[in-house]
């Protein structure tokens, strides 16, 4: 992997994490998720 892509990556983790971050505890009830999940998430979105 380009250390492009890998910057590329690390970003788009980045910012789905923030994203994740910024909602409330009754918002990512919504969507099935909890704040320990966040990681995770924004992980496997780069994968």
């Amino acid at each position: 992997m380009s250390i492009f892509n890998t910057l590329n990556n690390w970003k788009r983790a980045r910012q789905t994490r923030n994203e994740l971050s910024n909602l409330s505890n009754r918002e990512l009830q919504d969507l099935g998720i909890t704040r320990s999940d966040i990681p995770f998430i924004a992980r496997s979105v780069v994968k």
